[in-house]
């Protein structure tokens, strides 16, 4: 056997392992996208849930994780982590603001993270983080939701009245403009006059 012929196959060899190597290190190590609302309202003194969604490429993992974090308005230095849920188990924060108001929404298998706030205040007006990581997806960037609280009168309306006067209004203006619209026709259209 010649020798060269062995070593160009030994560093084909070699070359395809490394290639391998490179390639799994890279992939293994992919982005996880996490989805929220721009922002949410809530009324003071109700249960406000938090929607926060995730895509991921791997299956969801036991090692899958999520934490909540807040910001009070107006302190954007002082953020918090005041949730934390993995394994089917939730782990509150320090944060006493939150202390036995918030529960674990979510199911992570349906790829949903969110949480409900009970009792939402006003103190609790503030930029709420949601972060997930489903190892090996672990990069991937927090997505933010802008909370305001409310008294109930500063709510958008839309009672039902108001909308069906909304309806009825419409209606009116359909009829009279099919009405003015077969005039003019009607008006517009040749005369016939018969002498007969």
């Amino acid at each position: 056997m010649d020798l060269r012929f062995i070593s160009r196959r030994h560093y084909s060899l070699l070359l395809c392992g490394v290639i391998v190597y490179l390639l799994s290190g890279t992939l293994l190590v992919t982005a996880i996208e996490v989805y929220a609302p721009e922002d949410a309202l809530f009324e003071n003194g109700t249960t406000g849930i938090l929607k926060c969604s995730f895509k991921s490429k791997e299956v969801v993992s036991s090692g899958a994780s999520v934490t909540w974090s807040f910001t009070p308005e107006g302190a954007s230095d002082k953020t918090t982590s005041f949730f934390y849920y993995t394994g089917g188990n939730s782990y509150p924060g320090s944060l006493a603001q939150f202390q036995k108001r918030v529960v674990w929404a979510g199911d992570l298998n349906r790829k949903d993270a969110s949480i409900e706030v009970a009792q939402m205040q006003f103190s609790d007006n503030g930029t709420y983080q949601c972060d997930v990581k489903n190892p090996p997806d672990i990069t991937g960037s927090a997505s933010q939701i802008k909370v305001r609280v409310v008294m109930k009168e500063s709510l958008p309306q839309s009672s039902p009245a108001i909308i069906a006067v909304g309806v009825i209004a419409a209606v009116i203006c359909l009829i009279v403009i099919a009405v003015v619209t077969y005039l003019m026709i009607r008006r517009q259209g040749p005369s016939r006059d018969y002498d007969g």
